[in-house]
């Protein structure tokens, strides 16, 4: 039997110190109750107590054998210790690249009983067969997943998780999607080699570390995960991302916008949720970036945005360009600067340059760039 024995914490204002959510967010933990008892991570240290409450009110005074450590970030490792003080005869199991990080997190922590497991090695609790499947990289060196061979259910670290507590009603897709690509999205190559190590294993349930219990329509998920980790478009579409100082490049994107007969999403990257804006701009297939030639340059919000698309190695999009400026416009030349190195952009070459305000010429070329994306 796997029993939940997680949390959920609406202190958090920012998860990893810049996501936000708004809805919180959970930790997940799990107890397998069998021969053997295994538990799989534990949780944030600011939620120990209660999560100690969960396991022994779960145990009903038997004890673990196990703990299982797939993921050592402190939102899943941080109450190792506690567990230990509370269960000293439980043997940690994780790989020779978890238990340095185990002193690192602990120093003084003697580990009594530990078991350095290998990819492919199978904990037997006894109806259930724990099997590891190692994902390095995903997001950490030393991840791993498990793969119950009995339940067909597969414990998958931060794999398939999500932004928000359990007890939040939301759109499963959206925060999924931003949770991934803000933590994950740089290592698309990975995920993709643990799709190729679970191919033809039958999955019937996934037990993340954040966000709910995936158990039907899993291919949904799946199909999700693959697309975002090969870099392609969800659907056909225009995220518009742009700041603007006095409002005349707010202008421009505007009227962009209403010549567009595509879905489009527009972005004050000054004051929208940053993460958001990346996740969009990974939604879609289409992306314009419209910014204030600003110190030589472009306009702040607008540079940490596109250091955000390409840190998490956005490819394989169709761009456009906005640039204004009173008397120098150069946030062009930037922007394209920006995307030199990534794979398989394709930059629209009818751009749009405003000096301080639309005029003629400048919607003129608005009108060229809508008919541009829309037939590219």
């Amino acid at each position: 039997m796997i029993q939940y024995v997680g949390v959920n914490d609406h202190q958090v204002d920012l998860f990893e110190g810049q996501y936000h959510v708004k809805n919180g967010m959970s930790y997940n933990s799990y107890v397998i109750l069998d021969e053997k008892i295994a538990i799989m991570d534990t949780v944030d240290i600011h939620f120990t107590e209660e999560w100690l409450k969960n396991i022994h009110n779960i145990l009903e005074g038997r004890l673990p054998e196990y703990l299982v450590v797939l993921h050592m970030e402190p939102d899943h490792s941080a109450s190792i210790q506690k567990l230990l003080e509370v269960y000293p005869d439980i043997t940690v199991v994780g790989n020779v690249k978890t238990f340095p990080m185990i002193e690192q997190f602990f120093p003084g922590l003697k580990l009594d009983h530990k078991l350095a497991v290998k990819e492919g090695d199978i904990l037997d609790l006894g109806t259930h067969k724990l099997k590891f499947v190692f994902a390095p990289m995903i997001h950490w060196p030393e991840v791993m997943l498990a793969y119950d061979m009995t339940t067909k259910s597969l414990f998958s670290a931060d794999a398939f998780g999500k932004f928000g507590a359990l007890d939040m009603e939301e759109d499963w897709k959206e925060e999924a999607r931003r949770y991934y690509i803000g933590i994950v999205g740089k290592y698309g190559l990975p995920v993709q080699n643990l799709f190729k190590k679970v191919a033809g294993i039958e999955i019937q349930t996934i037990y993340p570390l954040h966000g709910p219990i995936l158990k039907e329509n899993l291919n949904y998920y799946l199909d999700l995960y693959n697309t975002w980790s090969s870099y392609k478009a969800e659907e056909d579409g225009v995220c518009i991302a742009y700041a603007s100082i006095y409002g005349n490049t707010k202008k421009a994107v505007e009227e962009l916008a209403s010549k567009l007969t595509c879905k489009v999403e527009l972005f004050d990257l000054a004051r929208c949720d940053m993460a958001q804006a990346i996740s969009k701009a990974f939604q879609y297939s289409k992306l314009v970036v419209a910014s204030p030639t600003y110190n030589n340059g472009v306009f702040p919000p607008v540079e940490a945005f596109l250091h955000g698309l390409v840190e998490r190695s956005y490819q394989n999009r169709v761009v456009g360009i906005i640039e204004n400026g009173s008397w120098a416009p150069t946030a062009k030349k930037y922007i394209e600067q920006y995307f030199a190195n990534s794979k398989n952009i394709m930059i629209l070459e009818e751009s749009v340059t405003i000096k301080s305000s639309l005029d003629e010429a400048s919607k003129k070329q608005i009108e060229d760039l809508a008919y541009n994306l829309t037939n590219n």
